[in-house]
């Protein structure tokens, strides 16, 4: 890098004061529209319909059946791990 190449990067200390507020006044206005959509969630009144909505089905939706050899390969994946965990 040369001096002409930090003579363009170079920023006057207002300008960068400027920006270095700019960013901190919008890093504040998005914190504060995040809390609040936080706590408009908190107080939701169908936020427990929502929230039961996956375990309303009484049927599985997957079996064993569905992936034949996973489960076996499951298990061996699990003795590898316990395997390679002992010896490390």
């Amino acid at each position: 890098m040369t001096a002409a190449d930090l003579a363009r990067l170079d920023v006057p200390l207002a300008e960068l004061i400027r920006r270095v507020d700019e960013m901190t006044a919008l890093k504040r206005e998005r914190m504060a529209s995040a809390l609040l959509a936080e706590e408009r969630h908190q107080c939701d009144p169908v936020d427990g319909l929502f929230a039961g909505l996956p375990c309303t089905c009484k049927t599985p939706l997957a079996t064993n059946d569905d992936y034949p050899g996973f489960a076996d390969w499951i298990t061996q994946q699990q003795a590898k791990n316990r395997q390679y965990r002992r010896a490390a």
